[in-house]
């Protein structure tokens, strides 16, 4: 949670990835992240978190259980990603939060990889916030999402003109000249993911750290290698990762055994070997090449941005 909150108090708006948390452990995050803002009071906390719709579909007793905690703690918003009925549980968070004694209701943001999943989620579902993530992201996405820019313009051009979510674009997105660009194309924001890996708060370990390290855009590929190494086989269809390319992507295109496959990561894991490891980022990591805390990774964006003559812009990091 410290990473979060540093993002926060460098000006952007930080999220927690709750894919696999549970109810206790988010009660401990929260009341760190609480005894980190001392002024707030009662007030909400300057976080959200983010959950995966399959994950959720899962155990839906623990999934219920989550949200309410998450709830109960007051976050400023909760981020719904992956799933065939997200619908379902954006209902659930409506119905949840209209129940609670704090009477706080989160920001509902909805992450799209097409065009129909995003008029979905902000003309039906009426999400207060749309991600539009591009092919560019790292981690889980589209496989057949348009790029970043693309997506941003489709998804601008074919919204109603009054009563329309926030949209903010995701993937590729590496520094400020970006995000003002993104800015002035008519996103309301960006979220960031791999510029934040290579902070001295992110909990990626740190062979991850050292493949982000040095890696360009085109050693990263979009594959389902990485989840099938995992024995992962639960995404929608339609989704996939994208990584630092290894021979784990080798050896599924050259048609090894999946078992075969995740017995070697396996064994390489246990010495963390790079040529067989499983390292999530987006295409725009060679633009992040050092390590920074993860407030100061956050400052020079408003700079950049205040710079091209923007400005009250807010910044979000992305959740899986």
């Amino acid at each position: 949670m410290r990473f979060k909150v540093e993002v926060t108090r460098g000006g952007g708006f930080g999220f927690l990835a709750g894919a696999f948390a549970t109810p206790d452990s988010l009660r401990s995050e929260f009341a760190f992240a609480r005894e980190s803002f001392p002024d707030l009071g009662d007030k909400p906390l300057p976080i959200g978190i983010g959950f995966i719709g399959w994950l959720l579909d899962a155990d839906e007793e623990q999934a219920k259980q989550v949200i309410d905690v998450a709830l109960k703690a007051k976050v400023q918003a909760i981020w719904l990603a992956f799933g065939v009925d997200l619908l379902r549980w954006l209902k659930y968070v409506r119905m949840a939060s209209a129940n609670t004694s704090t009477a706080h209701k989160p920001l509902i943001f909805v992450q799209a990889t097409s065009l129909q999943e995003a008029l979905a989620a902000a003309t039906e579902w009426k999400a207060d916030v749309i991600i539009a993530q591009g092919n560019e992201a790292g981690g889980h996405g589209g496989s057949a999402a348009p790029s970043t820019m693309v997506f941003l313009a489709e998804l601008l051009a074919a919204l109603p003109a009054e009563n329309a979510p926030l949209v903010l674009a995701a993937g590729g997105i590496s520094t400020g000249s970006q995000l003002a660009a993104y800015l002035t194309a008519g996103a309301a924001g960006v979220v960031l993911g791999t510029r934040f890996a290579l902070t001295r708060e992110s909990t990626y370990p740190d062979h991850n750290k050292t493949a982000v390290h040095g890696a360009k855009g085109t050693d990263t590929v979009r594959t389902m290698a990485f989840d099938w190494a995992w024995n992962i086989y639960s995404w929608p269809a339609g989704i996939n990762g994208r990584g630092i390319r290894t021979k784990v992507v080798d050896d599924i295109e050259a048609g090894v055994e999946h078992e075969t496959v995740r017995a070697r990561y396996a064994k390489a894991a246990e010495t963390h070997d790079p040529t067989y490891m499983v390292t999530w980022c987006g295409q725009g990591v060679s633009l992040v090449q050092d390590v920074k805390p993860a407030r100061v990774r956050t400052l020079p964006l408003r700079y950049d941005v205040l710079r091209t003559e923007h400005a009250d812009v807010h910044f979000g990091r992305r959740s899986d």
